[in-house]
């Protein structure tokens, strides 16, 4: 569920984000807002659909930010919900070319499935992402002929210019890391990801002294979950958090799924996740410790 804003707020939305421009939240914050005045004005999804000759599911859709806007369909329900001022108006409808501006992702959409685009405009407007890691190194991390072996695993009978754009895909995310104000990363991963020689021996080195010049970075945290911690608290497997800027935004938690995404945004999903994240942390070698055990994984390899 997406909060409304604290109240007496008068920042103009199209301000918000202005810094972290990411598309994607831009429509979640329009929708947030629409929402937020439609159950003002006590209106029902029927009735805001009938307003813009549409569906009560397309507003729904509006709301949660899953749709492009309209200025003309947003210009209705700003009518319909009693919303006159110019400044209020102008505002708001400043952010749907904002909103409907295509992010750089999207001349990947031949690669790109559209369960994954909503995480990726997520991770480009993030100020934190955590992640835990079970089986690969995470993607922001993967050099990219370790990122070659990961999409290959993934599809097996792909043309070599299908593999080789999925990975150049990859490699375009790791650019948040890069920009001047990068989130937070804070990985936490299982020793068996680290050890296990995907793409082979020279791969693997590669990837591991990519790590060790990674930890370096002071917006990197990175922690093993070494063999020695044996059952531990993340049993269900990988997940992301992802934490914004923006009053409007939850934190959002992002499952990964064989060919589909769950996204968690509601406060006892957030609860829970978070709990199992700090215990993760918990549970992991301290970040202090991986330079010195990357490096051990190295010289055995």
């Amino acid at each position: 569920m997406i909060t409304a804003r604290a109240e007496g707020d008068e920042t103009p939305l199209s301000m918000v984000a202005r810094d972290r421009g990411s598309s994607t939240v831009l429509r979640i914050l329009l929708g947030s807002q629409l929402r937020r005045l439609r159950e003002g004005r006590g209106i029902t999804l029927e009735a805001a659909g009938h307003a813009i000759r549409a569906s009560h599911s397309k507003i729904s859709r509006m709301e949660l930010g899953r749709v492009g806007f309209r200025a003309r369909d947003v210009g209705d329900l700003l009518t319909l919900y009693g919303v006159t001022g110019d400044t209020e108006r102008e505002s708001l409808l400043a952010l749907v070319s904002q909103a409907n501006r295509p992010g750089w992702w999207h001349k990947y959409d031949d690669v790109l499935p559209n369960w994954f685009e909503a995480y990726v405009g997520l991770e480009e407007a993030a100020i934190r992402i955590r992640t835990y890691e079970v089986q690969f190194v995470p993607g922001l991390l993967q050099t990219p002929d370790y990122a070659r072996a990961v999409v290959r695993l993934g599809h097996p009978d792909g043309p070599q210019e299908e593999i080789e754009r999925r990975v150049e895909l990859r490699t375009a995310r790791q650019r948040v890391l890069a920009r001047s104000n990068p989130p937070h990363l804070w990985a936490v991963v299982d020793e068996a990801a680290l050890r296990r020689p995907l793409g082979g021996r020279e791969t693997m080195r590669a990837q591991i002294e990519h790590l060790l010049r990674a930890v370096e970075n002071p917006a990197i945290t990175l922690q093993v979950m070494p063999f020695s911690a044996g059952g531990h608290a993340a049993a269900g497997g990988p997940f992301s958090i992802l934490r914004f800027a923006e009053p409007d935004l939850p934190d959002v938690v992002y499952l990964e799924q064989l060919t589909s995404a769950v996204y968690l945004d509601k406060r006892e999903d957030l609860d829970r996740y978070q709990a199992v994240m700090e215990r993760l942390c918990l549970a992991a070698a301290p970040a202090g410790e991986t330079g010195a055990i990357l490096g051990g994984i190295l010289a055995a390899l």
